[in-house]
């Protein structure tokens, strides 16, 4: 298509509504109307040249990390029963099974009572231990027999299967910018190539005659391009590819010439002087040539910035910026970067914070300085730093981490309350909009997704439903998710709310025995039947749930006064228990249908279980919990939880 002719200036200036003053509000408003909604571009790329991109789909876990429970040391698995009165005055003997259990090696001996198998940092738990002694607190007592001077406690050094990483659950969210953190999860689930968001190309472009290249030689009346360089800089560390295309002189038609071939080739062109009322400011007049809807705002009431000129053309967005540094500066960082961060897929920019209350006792080790990584949130105007509790071997706690917190060596501890420094791994870290600290599950991603979409940030914290009901009392959440049942009275959740929490229901979600597919233990068998069949067996070993869970308190109610062996097996999540099963470290357990689906195994239902949340009433006009219950409450919400095998709750359930 051939160039539309060059005008005059007047007729140019008549044609045109130049330097119509919009407020910075109208003029951003404006520009983002014009260029949103639009399709993000993504592109696929190895993991390790995915560094600095942001994620342009949701990542769910495809496997369990660790995929098996392992040991966080080296010495012995044991069964914690055997050493229950083991100290220095009383060491208990147990005799060592004829294996090794290194790293990557599969045990093939089971943990028989009186018994122990030496076992690596990293290696897999065998079947029948539940705890891991430290070879420090052991001594040699003669040929395969050792002593041991010290008890061991149900889970002791034992990193459950899933506990870092469970199956099923949002690794990633869309917009995260990938980091050598986000690398180590990733790789840590064995992904090894990721859709990310292409930056956008954008071209750079100085205009003025007076202009000169830094290294080249300054004639009279010349200065030196300082917003090309400055600009090209600011585009890179805001998510763009930056292309500088030169400084052009004051030619109208060279200038077109320039920018048409620049638009054709990148995403963006962003343009530095020509803007303002002077006869060799030409760059706005060239724009209505090059495509609708042309010019958004030409000047906007900023001090300094006034002469900025914004613009898009066949969808692709044009910035002329104000030609003095400062100006063109202030106005690209307070109103373009916005514009590009979002192009890239970035997150808006947000002002680290460095002090934070620690809500809960944190203990610690005398003699070692402790670096604890902690959560941020936020309560009563104040940071509330959440530690980090999945352990030195867990990914996550470092990838999920805003920063970390230390513990002087001659402490124990650090006392809930305390007021201390946070060093932030970033300096861009943003307090989420909605906190979240309870019971887990993998409805929750269903619900928030739509949140994430809308840019808001929510945090999770799985702490149990016991744990999430403290921290809604002390006003250190937005919602606690709880599944609790109340023998009472036999209904879920509300007896457990205190004056200054409301429930909003949830979902449903099916509660059973889990079994590996052909066990005739439990076959065919109703519930009762199953517990009957693995009670009356020694040998058929049970994986139980950690203290605080609701469904702990439901497997307490089934076996009522019988600890069978198993019993003190106690993982944190519903994968872990599928895995141990599915495994053969265990032969039952109890867990939701959904997780028994994914690891395909038996099933057999207890009881429908109401997963809800309590509400804490202070906060619940909060513009990101008001957005929660919108999610929560809407058909397409409804529709994928049922999909994946929820019960929304409704007036009826």
């Amino acid at each position: 298509m051939p160039n539309a002719p060059v005008t005059s200036v007047r007729e140019s200036i008549d044609q045109e509504q130049f330097l119509t003053i919009l407020s910075r509000e109208e003029a951003i408003a404006r520009f983002e109307a014009a260029l949103f909604p639009r399709v993000v571009v993504s592109e696929y790329r190895a993991l390790a040249d995915a560094l600095g991109h942001p994620l342009a789909a949701d990542i769910v876990a495809p496997i369990d990390v660790p995929p098996f429970d392992r040991s966080n040391v080296d010495g012995f698995a044991v069964r914690s029963a055997d050493l229950a009165s083991a100290g220095e005055s009383a060491p208990v003997r147990v005799r060592l099974n004829g294996e090794v259990i290194a790293c990557g090696t599969a045990p093939v001996q089971p943990v028989l009572t009186g018994t122990a198998t030496s076992i690596a940092t990293g290696g897999p738990v065998p079947r029948g231990a539940d705890a891991v002694i430290m070879v420090e607190h052991t001594q040699p007592s003669g040929p395969h027999v050792i002593e041991v001077r010290r008890a061991a406690s149900p889970g002791q050094f034992v990193s459950y299967a899933g506990s870092d990483i469970a199956r099923g659950e949002m690794l990633l969210r869309a917009g995260t910018v990938v980091g050598s953190r986000e690398i180590g999860i990733l790789a840590a689930c064995g992904i090894a190539t990721v859709s990310v968001v292409r930056r956008p190309r954008v071209a750079v472009m100085s205009t003025g005659d007076e202009l000169v290249q830094p290294g080249e030689l300054l004639r009279p009346a010349a200065i030196y391009d300082t917003n090309g360089a400055i600009v090209t800089a600011a585009v890179k560390e805001n998510g763009g590819d930056a292309v500088f295309v030169g400084a052009i002189g004051d030619d109208e038609r060279l200038l077109e010439k320039e920018m048409r071939n620049a638009l054709a080739d990148s995403d963006m062109l962003v343009l530095s002087g020509g803007t303002s009322k002077g006869a060799g400011d030409v760059s706005h007049r060239i724009i209505a040539r090059l495509g609708p809807p042309g010019i958004i705002a030409h000047g906007v009431a900023l001090k300094p910035g006034k002469p900025l000129c914004l613009a898009v053309c066949d969808g692709k967005p044009i910035v002329i910026l104000p030609g003095f540094p400062t100006s063109a500066m202030f106005t690209f960082h307070d109103i373009i970067v916005p514009i590009l961060r979002r192009l890239a897929g970035l997150p808006p920019r947000a002002d680290a914070q460095v002090t934070a209350k620690v809500p809960v006792r944190i203990a610690s080790e005398l003699g070692r300085t402790e670096f604890v990584m902690v959560s941020l949130v936020e309560a009563d105007g104040r940071l509330i730093a959440y530690p980090g509790g999945k352990g030195s071997g867990a990914i996550t706690s470092f990838a999920q981490a805003d920063g970390f917190l230390r513990i002087d060596a001659l402490a124990d501890q650090m006392p809930s309350g305390t007021e201390t420094a946070i060093t932030l791994f970033t300096p861009h870290v943003r307090v989420p909009d909605l906190v979240i600290v309870g019971s887990h599950c993998t409805g929750l991603d269903i619900v928030t997704a739509p949140l994430a979409r809308a840019g808001l940030s929510v945090r999770s914290i799985s702490v149990g439903s016991l744990g999430g009901l403290a921290a809604a009392k002390r006003g250190e959440c937005d919602l606690a998710p709880i599944h609790l049942f109340d023998e009472k009275t036999e209904t879920y959740n509300t007896p457990f709310l205190a004056e200054s929490l409301e429930l909003m229901p949830g979902w449903r979600r099916m509660q059973g025995i889990v079994f590996r597919a052909g066990d005739k233990r439990f076959d065919g068998l109703s519930a009762e039947e199953a517990i009957r069949a693995a009670l009356a067996d020694p040998a058929c070993i049970m994986v139980n749930r950690n203290q605080g869970a609701g469904t702990r308190i439901l497997i307490d109610r089934l076996l009522g006064s019988a600890r069978p062996d198993g019993y003190w097996n106690q993982p944190k999540s519903h994968n872990a228990v599928a895995a141990a099963v599915g495994q053969h470290r265990a032969d039952w357990g109890v867990t939701i249908e959904p997780v028994a689906q994914a690891a395909e195994l038996g099933f057999i239902p207890l009881a429908e279980e109401h997963y809800d949340f309590a509400v804490v009433t202070s906060r619940k006009q909060r513009p990101a919990v008001q957005a929660f219950f919108s999610a929560l409450r809407s058909p397409e919400s409804h529709a994928a939880l049922a999909n994946a095998g929820f019960r929304p709750a409704t007036a009826e359930n």
